[in-house]
């Protein structure tokens, strides 16, 4: 991280500032001890002036930048976030809040909510849990539940030392991010704003964030939706931040019995090739929603690259205003309605009308019927698919 920063600051400050920020709470979320003074002292310190944090047990803490604490309540408070019906955190910047304010309220409330319980109604664990945190995940216990060779008995002591219980099923979240992030942070601010029904537990299994869900007993849903919410989320700091969530790609997983979390873990990783960074309802993959699609995936990479039809997307790609062009036809694709797309890539629907026409005229397609809409989004899967190898 330290080289990073130092990368950084040669080429964009706020990109290190923003950076930092991360790395402060990542720091505090692996430390041994993490309280609501340890919380709301080095918040003051880094934010530079007064932090303070009240949980909804009635726990609390206020400090000013100096490390003092502070009596009462706060007097002005420039911004806060909610934690539940009663709780939340805040900081009290005289004047207006500054550049990195939202970005610190954000991680200073992951941090708050592991205090107060985490990703809500975690199992009780069959054997003291191991991670540091409720929900930072010590990355070799991953490894070894997704490990092919271990033994279930061998697994489901990695499941209980987690905090999750080996005989409720979980399913697998993949998540890639701004290259210059460690794809764990993204994972835990991610999971952190989609505040998830389930217990969660999150970590880095090389260039992926790696994510456990576990949802309560009975429970099915997939956490598409609630993930799809989460990249949509606008509290998102400056603009470095607010790129750096423009290149989020999640894949979801089915859910299995979780001694096979190794499965959901493969699918999750199929479905991560199909998500697109860009508008939410397309950076969120889910394996079970791409059903039959998801074959795709095993066609070779120099197979789908080199169709006509992937090919000719390409071209169109490279022309200017391409990526807006390739958008438009995903659209509507998708929806089968030029309104709609117009309306989720927030452009007006004769802009739309006019790409899409662009694109009829350099394949000879007509998107209004359905089998030449059908080849164009198996054009855009095979694209893909060919840019983001297994």
């Amino acid at each position: 991280m330290k080289g990073l920063l130092l990368r950084l600051s040669a080429l964009d400050a706020d990109a290190a500032t923003a950076v930092r920020v991360i790395a402060h709470f990542e720091a505090l979320l692996g430390g041994a001890t993490l309280d609501t003074t340890a919380l709301a002292r080095t918040t003051a310190g880094l934010a530079e002036c007064a932090a303070g944090v009240a949980l909804s047990d009635g726990r609390g803490a206020r400090f000013g930048p100096d490390g003092a604490a502070l009596p009462g309540e706060p007097e002005a408070v420039s911004g806060s976030v909610a934690l539940g019906p009663s709780g939340r955190v805040w900081l009290e910047r005289p004047g207006r809040p500054g550049p990195f304010d939202e970005l610190i309220l954000e991680w200073m409330a992951i941090a708050a909510r592991m205090l107060s319980g985490g990703f809500l109604r975690p199992p009780a664990p069959a054997a003291p849990a191991a991670p540091r945190t409720p929900d930072v995940a010590d990355p070799a216990l991953v490894e070894l539940v997704l490990a092919e060779r271990e033994s279930d008995h061998d697994r489901a002591r990695a499941l209980r030392r987690l905090g999750l219980a080996p005989e409720l099923p979980l399913r697998m979240v993949a998540v890639r991010g701004d290259p210059a992030v460690d794809p764990g942070l993204d994972a835990v601010a991610l999971l952190g704003r989609a505040g998830l029904e389930a217990v969660v537990r999150v970590t880095r299994t090389g260039p992926w964030g790696t994510v456990l869900v576990q949802p309560p007993a009975g429970a099915t849903d997939s956490p598409a939706t609630a993930l799809r919410a989460a990249v949509a989320d606008p509290r998102r700091g400056p603009d470095v931040v607010r790129d750096a969530a423009r290149r989020l790609r999640v894949g979801v997983g089915g859910l299995v019995p979780a001694p096979a979390a190794r499965d959901s873990w493969a699918q999750a990783r199929t479905a991560l090739r199909f998500a697109v960074a860009g508008t939410p309802r397309e950076a969120v993959a889910d394996h079970d929603a791409l059903g039959p699609v998801a074959l795709l995936a095993d066609i070779p990479a120099e197979r789908l690259g080199a169709l006509p039809e992937a090919r000719q997307l390409d071209t169109l790609a490279a022309q200017p205003n391409g990526c807006l062009t390739i958008a438009a036809l995903a659209a509507f694709c998708r929806t089968g309605s030029l309104r709609q797309a117009a309306a989720e890539l927030h452009l007006h629907h004769s802009s739309v009308a006019a790409r899409l026409a662009h694109v009829e005229a350099a394949l000879g397609w007509r998107l209004r019927d359905p089998e030449h809409r059908f080849r164009a989004q198996l054009a855009l899967y095979a694209r893909q698919l060919a840019a983001v190898p297994a």
